[in-house]
């Protein structure tokens, strides 16, 4: 019978982007929506920010990731499979709470895109003033 790998989930959000996470004990291959994550995100900075809680917990090539996301951009899905990467961490070793928690990469970042108003170009901008 073949050995079951213990597999920890996280779920990251991010504008309108979800990732749902996997992380098994591994040496370091990241795929994303069934794509190597250099296929995927074509930006190096995009894949900077999915490794980050790794750089940070000194956990580099240690865990194997499978990441499903939809929704938003590249930026935003890059931001929310970081945030799924660290609650998945956070349930291995919540020792690394405080290391993640001083980088930013807990809190939800809840920003979102601003509707736009009725009598308005976009959310905020009013249309040219004429004096006469």
């Amino acid at each position: 019978m073949a050995e079951r790998k213990t597999e920890y989930w996280g779920t990251g959000k991010r504008k309108t982007a979800v990732a749902r996470v996997r992380l098994f004990s591994g040496d370091g291959t990241y795929t994303v929506n069934r794509q190597p994550i250099s296929s995927y995100f074509g930006r190096e900075t995009a894949r900077m920010i999915v490794q980050q809680p790794f750089v940070v917990t000194q956990t580099e090539g240690q865990f194997d990731i499978i990441a499903n996301v939809q929704g938003g951009g590249h930026s935003a899905q890059a931001s929310a499979i970081r945030h799924g990467i660290t609650r998945a961490l956070l349930l291995i070793n919540p020792d690394h709470r405080p290391v993640l928690k001083k980088s930013g990469f807990i809190t939800r970042d809840s920003r979102k895109v601003e509707r736009k108003k009725y009598g308005r170009h976009k959310a905020r901008k009013r249309p040219q003033y004429s004096k006469r």
